[in-house]
């Protein structure tokens, strides 16, 4: 398996809580991150490879996008950008560590769902082993000239915690979550500059509790006929998981900030992903479907952490089934994060649903915006489209109506729709080298 949804998260789960049982932890994300731009307050991070060459694609009828081995686009090169300009590299424990069930690692909700396996809690004991492979990490980073991000959870909740109280059903997940992000503060943050609580809320919420496509594989009946959830409720469960998500991330970083911050001089955040959307036609109500479907998927986070509370068209369209925070939560939400790491892949068109469904109601289709996409050029994924510009909106978008944070974007990338195992072939690229070619220099046009 390669990883939730194929590509590469981040991760470095509860495991530091378990003690000794099967495999390496904490499953750990480290950001490579080698330079920093400052243009106002707007900090840029980009896991992104820059590459001198570029190249042009033709269409196919079938969609699918062919690469031509013309290369005469002008040239990126790292003088485009300033000396402190950060670039960086991204890793998934969970997707490519291996030692699945080595060094004291507990299962997680992506390994296993009925089992006997260890507690998951800090009371029960640390597990040494996972701590020390991290700690060698992190040094190993830092003399080979790399600064390491540490992201605390990429969705593999200990699966003694999904089945003591659902996991981020509940709202003891909380100060389990804190906890554990106390530990790892401790033990990383000396050296440890950049911490994120949470990758992609939305991903976890979504695909776990609407859909069921993701671990643990929740939704309501109608949602995935085909394979069948293991339980759930679509209309609700998404909403009460990303809420707690919210108030776990807020619990560990308001921690952060007032028991480890001022000695460790580090900053913390949380990692959103979000596509662009854009109106399927002029017509207001598509326009009011794009807006409707940027709330939903990426509004649903970064409101609450803006301005303590969700947006108000989710708070129209989602009416009782969308929780409430209460005065001191939306506070300690509000403004808990020093910096806003941003995950990109694709924009995507919305159309107006003039007849929503009342009887099947689901987190999906709340949004009244229909999805899709036109003719676009395509990657290995259907999910997602090459589309650069996309990112350079969403940039901007950001800072006209979040009060323009400290950003870093934490993943975007590309999969492929041809595998070759030649070496030599694999690294000729030319599809991937014009993907990040081109989104770097979006991004360029986007900080001036």
């Amino acid at each position: 398996m390669n990883g939730p949804a194929g590509r590469a998260p981040a991760t470095m789960s509860f495991v530091p809580l378990l003690p000794a049982g099967p495999s390496r932890s904490p499953s750990c994300r480290l950001l490579l991150q080698m330079a920093a731009i400052y243009i106002g307050q707007l900090i840029i991070i980009i896991i992104l490879a820059l590459f001198s060459a570029s190249s042009s694609y033709i269409y196919s009828h079938d969609n699918v996008v062919v690469p031509s081995q013309n290369i005469s686009s002008p040239s990126l090169t790292r003088k485009d950008f300033p000396p402190n300009f950060l670039f960086g590299a991204s890793g998934s424990a969970y997707q490519f560590e291996g030692a699945a069930n080595e060094d004291g690692r507990g299962p997680s909700i992506w390994d296993t769902y009925s089992r006997d396996h260890s507690d998951g809690k800090l009371s029960k004991g640390i597990n040494q082993q996972g701590i020390t492979f991290y700690k060698n990490l992190i040094d190993e980073l830092i003399a080979n000239g790399i600064i390491p991000t540490v992201t605390l959870f990429h969705w593999d909740v200990p699966q003694a915690l999904e089945d003591e109280y659902q996991g981020f059903l509940s709202p003891l997940i909380v100060d389990d979550f804190r906890d554990y992000a106390d530990l790892c503060f401790r033990e990383f943050g000396e050296k440890v500059r950049l911490f994120t609580t949470i990758n992609e809320p939305w991903t976890f919420a979504s695909k776990g509790y609407d859909s069921g496509d993701f671990a643990p594989g929740r939704c309501s009946p109608f949602m995935n006929p085909a394979i069948g959830c293991l339980g759930g409720d679509s209309a609700t469960e998404p909403y009460i998981v990303a809420h707690h998500i919210l108030l776990a991330h807020a619990a560990a970083a308001r921690l952060y900030q007032q028991k480890y911050q001022e000695i460790q001089k580090g900053e913390i955040g949380i990692v959103l992903v979000s596509h662009w959307f854009e109106p399927y036609s002029s017509t207001e109500e598509d326009k009011k479907a794009a807006q409707q479907a940027i709330d939903f998927m990426f509004g649903w986070a970064l409101h609450p952490l803006t301005y303590g509370d969700y947006p108000k068209s989710m708070r129209s369209l989602v009416g009782e089934r969308l929780p409430k925070f209460t005065p001191n939560q939306s506070e300690m939400v509000k403004g808990s994060i020093d910096f806003l790491g941003l995950n990109y892949y694709t924009t995507r068109y919305a159309s107006y649903i003039s007849s929503p469904n009342k009887v099947n109601i689901s987190y999906t289709f709340d949004s009244q915006a229909y999805v899709t996409c036109k003719l676009i050029f395509l990657t290995g994924s259907v999910e997602f489209y090459v589309v650069p510009s996309g990112l350079k909106k969403l940039l901007l978008y950001i800072k006209q109506n979040y009060k323009n944070p400290t950003i870093y974007i934490t993943e975007c990338g590309m999969s492929s729709l041809h595998v070759t195992s030649a070496v030599q072939e694999g690294v000729n690229d030319i599809q991937r080298v014009n993907f990040y070619r081109s989104h770097i220099s979006t991004l360029k046009d986007a900080l001036k």
